[in-house]
């Protein structure tokens, strides 16, 4: 029984941390200076959650959350590509842009 108990404090002091982390990376997300660093950002914070929800799932005792969370990992990484995709179609049209004006002056 004070074997549970203390599984239990365990994973609460897991959630919190990690929310705190979450928190952290929600932060860089809004505030890095770079593209980069918010895609970077928003990637953490999609291993986080899913984390998070792996040890809710052993602190509630239902398998079904670990299902969950490899779905929602999925998502989370095919977002972060598409994400990529878009910014590295955004740079080369930027780039191409000022290649184009430095060729015409």
């Amino acid at each position: 029984m004070t074997v549970d108990i203390a599984y239990r404090y365990i994973y609460m002091f897991v959630i919190i941390f990690l929310s705190l982390a979450l928190f952290a990376c929600l932060i860089r997300a809004i505030r890095g200076p770079r593209i980069a660093d918010r895609i970077v950002a928003v990637n953490m914070m999609g291993t986080m959650v899913m984390v998070i929800m792996t040890v809710l799932s052993l602190l509630l005792d239902e398998s079904y959350l670990v299902d969950i969370s490899l779905i929602y990992a999925m998502i989370s990484f095919l977002a972060v590509v598409v994400i990529t995709k878009v910014y590295i179609g955004i740079y080369e049209e930027r780039k191409a842009a000022k290649e184009r004006l430095e060729g015409e002056e």
